[in-house]
């Protein structure tokens, strides 16, 4: 996949000791192992070296941090360490070179660099952290407890105000202690994750474990930090990394793993086209595969699954609703579901129209229970019973077409940006 910028992920939290760095110089190691062939950098705006001390090779520091903050840092500037993974020297003293915050967006889209670019942040908001989030595409917020949980919000509110997309923000359960257990023997984990999407945060289905082993890689007699994957294999850690890695594969790109039937299908220059992650071979309505015939493409947000539904599928979905006779072929379908509650117990849910533009034409509240085909769709969609969907948002195109028409090219890049647009309009924190 060549870019002319880096896919940039910033690590990011205003409270310490929450694993902010472990998850940072982590990540990036199990990101290189996952895909050999992609480069990965990683770079850190806080002075305690842990960058350093993993991934140089002897005593070759390399350049500064303090280069990407050029006008037109240059690929070079990034050194070879451990792992294969390419670092950055960090820097004790490292100072603002202005206060433009989107000083280093602009100098990453016209620099060198490609792959994905690993930044660890300080743990507050100073210049360097909102320019890290200024130039993120995805944003990792590890959580512990409920003050790291508390000030995850000033963290978004410093991606929004340097205008990230809120959409990019994933919270992390980090550092958990399965033994702990709070009133009513509820987990630490269970605890954070329904606080945040309470407060209608996205949460990443892994966590990160609380080991004494990978806390003992970064104490040692020497200044030498060791990843998981190599000094601590044997830990649940070392899955729940590869997990999280996956996960940032996923949103970095779609085009690393074939697993559909939908990923063979030969292209005009006789290469084959993106093949994708989370790619549902299936229309989840009849459970007959697409096979390169036309369909109509949705996306599960929280999951990130996506594929497609047979036309026929779509206009029996709508049959018995008021859209039937209002849906055209610009826009799409928005699913929302709705929480349940005691007056409510069965799966509820709205069903919302757009137009191209992103305005919403009508919506229409209906229930799970109201069309057994709507069950089935959600199910085939989401990947999880209807009983487990919880603020799930699923968008679904009303026009239809081949499949590579939506997985590549600029029908893939017109549904991203109409997605955006709705996300931010109107589900904000969806």
């Amino acid at each position: 996949m060549n870019q002319s910028r880096p896919f940039v992920v910033a690590v990011a939290s205003e409270k310490g000791g929450v694993g902010k760095t472990t998850l940072a110089t982590n990540l990036a190691v199990y990101l290189k192992a996952l895909h050999e062939d992609l480069p990965v950098t990683i770079a850190s705006f806080d002075n305690h070296f842990s960058v350093d001390n993993m991934f140089a090779i002897g005593r070759n520091r390399g350049r500064s941090v303090a280069g990407l903050f050029e006008m037109y840092p240059d690929a070079d500037l990034a050194t070879l360490g451990e792992y294969g993974v390419q670092f950055l020297a960090s820097e004790r003293d490292l100072s603002p070179p202005d206060d433009d915050c989107l000083r280093l967006r602009r100098a990453l889209a016209g620099s060198g660099f490609g792959g994905i670019l690993v930044l660890d942040t300080r743990p507050i908001l100073d210049y360097f952290t909102r320019s890290a989030l200024a130039a993120a595409d995805l944003v990792l917020v590890p959580v512990k407890d409920r003050p790291s949980l508390v000030n995850a919000a000033s963290v978004q509110q410093a991606l929004v105000v340097g205008g990230g997309d809120p959409s990019s923000l994933w919270l992390v359960p980090s550092l958990i202690d399965a033994r702990l257990r709070l009133r009513e023997n509820i987990g630490i984990r269970e605890f954070l994750v329904f606080s945040a999407r309470e407060r209608g945060y996205q949460v990443l289905d892994t966590f990160i474990a609380k080991s004494p082993k990978v806390e003992g890689l970064a104490t040692n007699l020497t200044s030498r930090v060791y990843p998981v994957l190599t000094h601590a294999r044997t830990t649940v850690v070392h899955r729940q990394f590869r997990e999280v890695a996956s996960f940032v594969l996923d949103r970095y790109g779609e085009g690393f793993a074939a697993l559909s039937p939908l990923g063979t299908e030969a292209s005009s220059g006789g290469e084959s086209p993106p093949r994708l992650r989370r790619l549902v071979g299936e229309c989840p309505v009849c459970g007959a595969g697409i096979q390169g015939e036309e369909g109509h493409f949705f996306f599960d947000q929280r999951s990130r699954r996506r594929g497609f539904i047979h036309g026929g599928c779509l206009a029996q979905l709508l049959e018995n609703t008021d859209l039937k006779t209002l849906a055209g072929t610009d826009g799409g379908l928005v699913f929302e579901t709705v929480s349940a509650d005691e007056s409510r117990p069965e799966s509820a849910f709205t069903l919302r129209l757009f137009d191209g533009g992103s305005a919403e034409v009508v919506a229409e509240q209906m229930t799970a229970a109201d069309d057994g085909l709507f069950h089935l769709f959600w199910q085939g969609a989401c990947g999880r019973p209807v009983e487990e969907l919880y603020r799930e948002v699923l968008l679904v195109t009303l026009d239809g077409g081949a499949p590579r028409r939506f997985l590549e090219g600029e029908g893939r890049a017109r549904f991203s940006t109409w997605r955006r647009r709705v996300l931010r309009e109107v589900f904000p924190r969806a």
